[in-house]
C-alpha cells in the first residue's frame, strides 16, 4: 500500500499509483501531491512528474509512454499515455521454477469415463456440423424436454444443443476447416457429455463422415449420428433423434460420481470486463488457486493470445524448456500477422468498458491478465481446440472474445471455467460449469445473482490474496462435485458456443 489508503502501489518502481476510491480534484496524498483531477477508483494517478516521451510503470513493468509532461497527482489515461515501442528479454527459461507438489491427497465426486478422463457434469449433447443443424438441434432437445424423455434419468444434467453459424461456405482443407473441425472433435469427446447425438444436413463442407472418420470417436461409444437430408426432413429428424436420445440416455445414465483425484480438474482461466482492479484482486487471487491445483497434479489453462501481447515475456521466462517458450512466441507472431492482413492492431484490444474501467494499453491489460497464471512452469502450448495431453500450467491459443476463447478450452478439454471480471460479465458454457469471480465489492454487491465469490474484499477488507485463492480452490473443487454456479441456475450456456472463424467465408 502506498502511504493514503485511498491508493495502491503495485511494485516500488511504479511511477503510477492506483485509485482505491472516487478521488476529488485537490485531494492531497502523500508523497505524491495534489489530485490535478478527478480520479475514478481503478483509475492511475502520476506518482511523481512523468517527462513526455518517458515509459509508464505499473507492476514493474513497462505499459506505455508518456504522450506528453504529466505532472505528479494527474489523472494517467487515454489522453496522456499510448503504446510504446520496446522490446522484451523473452530470457527463455530463465524462471521457470517447479511448485512444491501438494502433500494432502485431495478428491472431487465427478465421473469416469472410459477413455481415462473425468467429467463435472453429465450432459447429454446434441452437436452440430453445420449451421443448417442449427434450428433442427433445437426442435429435437426442445420436443425432448416436453416429453419428459429425462424424468427417468436422474444422473443425467440435461439436454445441451450445440449449435454453430459456420460449417460450410468455407474451404475444406485450410486453417479455418481445421481449426473448426478440432472444435466439434473436442466437443464430441468431452468427458461432460454422457453421450453426443451428432446432427448434419448432408451436403455442408464439414461433413459428419470425416468428423465420424468411419470409427467410434467416443470409447465408450454413446454416439449415434445422422443427417437431416439422409432422414427425410425436418419431422422425421426429430422422431429418430428422439429415439436416439433414449437409448443414449439409458447408456450415459449409468455413470455416477465417484471420488477422484482432483489432478483431473482441467481449469479454464478467463478474464473478462475487465477494470483497473482485475490485476490486483481477481487475477492473482486467480493465479495463487491455479498453482494450488498445479501443486495436486491438476492442469490450467490460460489462453487470449491477444490478451498477452506486451507480457508473453514473463511466460516465456517460465517454460519449461526453450522449444516451449518459442512456440508461444510463434503464436504471438502469427497474430501480429493476423492482425496486419485483416487490418487491425493488437493495441485496439481494450474495450471501451475496460478504458471506463481504468485501463489504457493493451500491454496494462496484459500485464493484469497473466496474473491470473500463477507462478508454475510452462509446460506447453496448444493451438485452439487442440486437445490437451499434459498436466500443469498450460497457454491455448485464441482470441480474447470470451464466448470463442473459452469455446476452445472446452474443446481442448477444461471440465470447469473460472472467469473473473470487473465490469460484470455474464454466461455460462455448457456442458462446463463455470464460477464467475468479482474484482471489486461494488460490482459484486450489484450484480450478486451471477458472481460466485467475491475479490473485491482484498481493497475493501485487506483479505489475503492467498486466502482468497484457498477459498477459491476449495470452490472449484466443490463445483467440480456438483454445486451448482450462479450462471447454471440461471441457465446459461445454450448461446456461447462460438467457434473461431478463421479464413474467408464463401
Amino acid at each position: 500500500m502506498s502511504d493514503h489508503p485511498l491508493t495502491i502501489r503495485l511494485h516500488p518502481h511504479d511511477n503510477i499509483v492506483v485509485a482505491l476510491a472516487d478521488i476529488p480534484e485537490g485531494q492531497l496524498l502523500t508523497g505524491i501531491g495534489t489530485t490535478s483531477d478527478y480520479i475514478v477508483r481503478g483509475h492511475k494517478i502520476a506518482a511523481r512528474h512523468i517527462p513526455a516521451g518517458a515509459n509508464v510503470i505499473r507492476y514493474g513493468q513497462i505499459i506505455g509512454q508518456a504522450r506528453q509532461d504529466i505532472a505528479a497527482g494527474a489523472h494517467v489515461h487515454v489522453h496522456n499515455l499510448g503504446m510504446s515501442e520496446h522490446s522484451h528479454d523473452y530470457g527463455f527459461s530463465s524462471a521457470c521454477e517447479a511448485l512444491p507438489v501438494a502433500t494432502e491427497q485431495r478428491t472431487f465426486q465427478g465421473y469416469r469415463r472410459a477413455d481415462g478422463r473425468a467429467g463435472t457434469r453429465n450432459y447429454l449433447g446434441i452437436l452440430t456440423s453445420v449451421n443448417c443443424a442449427g434450428s433442427v438441434a433445437r426442435f429435437i432437445a426442445e420436443a425432448a424436454e416436453k416429453s419428459g424423455l429425462l424424468n427417468d434419468y436422474p444422473h443425467i444434467d440435461g439436454i445441451v444443443p450445440i449449435v454453430h453459424s459456420t460449417g460450410c461456405g468455407m474451404s475444406g482443407k485450410d486453417e479455418g476447416y481445421q481449426t473448426l473441425f478440432r472444435t466439434l472433435a473436442g466437443y464430441a469427446q468431452h468427458p461432460n457429455f454422457g453421450g453426443i447425438l451428432l446432427v448434419g444436413l448432408g451436403c455442408e463442407v464439414m461433413q459428419i463422415d470425416a468428423l465420424v472418420g468411419g470409427q467410434p470417436i467416443r470409447a465408450d461409444g454413446v454416439l449415434r449420428y445422422m443427417t437431416i437430408q439422409a432422414e427425410g426432413g425436418t419431422r422425421k429428424t426429430i422422431e429418430r433423434g428422439l429415439a436416439e436420445l433414449k437409448g443414449i440416455a439409458e447408456l450415459a445414465n449409468r455413470a455416477g460420481r465417484e471420488p477422484i483425484p482432483v489432478a483431473e480438474i482441467m481449469v479454464g482461466m478467463q478474464c473478462g470486463g475487465s477494470d483497473g482492479y482485475s490485476g490486483i484482486t481477481a487475477n492473482p487471487a486467480l493465479g495463487y488457486a491455479s498453482d494450488l491445483l498445479v501443486r495436486h497434479g491438476g492442469t490450467t489453462i490460460l489462453s487470449e493470445t491477444s490478451e498477452i501481447y506486451g507480457a508473453e515475456h514473463l511466460l516465456t521466462r517460465r517454460a519449461i524448456s526453450r522449444e516451449v517458450g518459442e512456440k508461444l512466441i510463434a503464436r504471438v507472431h502469427w497474430w501480429e500477422d493476423y492482425c496486419a492482413r485483416n487490418g487491425g492492431e493488437l493495441d485496439n484490444n481494450p474495450s471501451p468498458g475496460n478504458k471506463r474501467g481504468g485501463l489504457t494499453t493493451i500491454l496494462e491489460k496484459s500485464l493484469g491478465a497473466v496474473a491470473k497464471s500463477g507462478s508454475a512452469p510452462l509446460t506447453d502450448v496448444y493451438l485452439f481446440g487442440e486437445k490437451i495431453d499434459k498436466h500443469g500450467f498450460v497457454f491455448m491459443d485464441s482470441p480474447g472474445f470470451d464466448p470463442c476463447s473459452v469455446t476452445g478450452q472446452v474443446a481442448s478439454g477444461a471440465n470447469l471455467i473460472i472467469f473473473t471480471t470487473g465490469r460484470g460479465s455474464v454466461s455460462g458454457f455448457k456442458p462446463t460449469p463455470c464460477i464467475k469471480i468479482a474484482t471489486n465489492s461494488e460490482m459484486y454487491q450489484r450484480m450478486a445473482d451471477d458472481m460466485d465469490l467475491n475479490c473485491g474484499d482484498i481493497i475493501n477488507e485487506g483479505v489475503s490474496i492467498e486466502a482468497k485463492g484457498h477459498e477459491l480452490f476449495e470452490l472449484l473443487i466443490r463445483v467440480a462435485s456438483g454445486e451448482q454456479t450462479k450462471s447454471e441456475a440461471l441457465g446459461f450456456g445454450g448461446a456461447e458456443f462460438v467457434p473461431w472463424q478463421i479464413g474467408a467465408v464463401m
